[in-house]
């Protein structure tokens, strides 16, 4: 079972875009829950998360979040990131097999234009963070922020491939 954790601040459409796709891993039994960490939003992010029956914290402890975590394995990602078909076979069978953390590959259909490729490092979840919620627990400090949680991981690649929250925040 895997618990999906965002971080949020007034991103609802990019919310409500990412958790369209996480209803078949609920529906498969692989995503038991979703948590929404909101950093003061303004917006109807809240009352998105409420409607797909995400446990919704607008204050909280991330040590206190991952204790409540009903998964074994955590996966972050970024609002308006989806992943692709296949993701959900894959990451059961990841799971099972290995202890390793793991992050999505880029989606080949949605790359950066060139020119802002050069010199600009990814941000730290761009293509997610699936680890087993014991490590996370390990390395959880208070005020910690999810992305602070890829630093100093060797992360092995999914096939499955995800297409990152900023072709969402594009379109907007």
């Amino acid at each position: 079972m895997l618990t999906v954790v965002l971080e949020c601040q007034d991103q609802e459409p990019e919310l409500a875009q990412t958790l369209s796709v996480l209803v078949a891993g609920a529906v498969e039994g692989l995503v038991s829950d979703v948590v929404v960490l909101d950093h003061g939003s303004r917006d109807g992010t809240s009352k998105v998360a409420d409607a797909a029956g995400c446990r919704f914290h607008s204050q909280w402890d991330i040590k206190d979040i991952l204790h409540s975590a009903r998964g074994e394995w955590l996966l972050f990602v970024e609002p308006g990131a989806r992943p692709q078909s296949g993701w959900i076979d894959e990451i059961a069978e990841y799971v099972s097999l290995n202890k390793l953390p793991a992050q999505f590959t880029a989606s080949r259909g949605y790359r950066r234009p060139f020119f802002k490729r050069i010199g600009r490092s990814k941000p730290p979840l761009e293509l997610g963070l699936l680890l087993p919620k014991k490590e996370a627990l390990a390395s959880a400090r208070s005020g910690m922020r999810l992305s602070e949680f890829v630093r100093g991981q060797k992360l092995r690649r999914l096939s499955s491939e995800l297409i990152p929250s900023w072709v969402a925040r594009a379109a907007r």
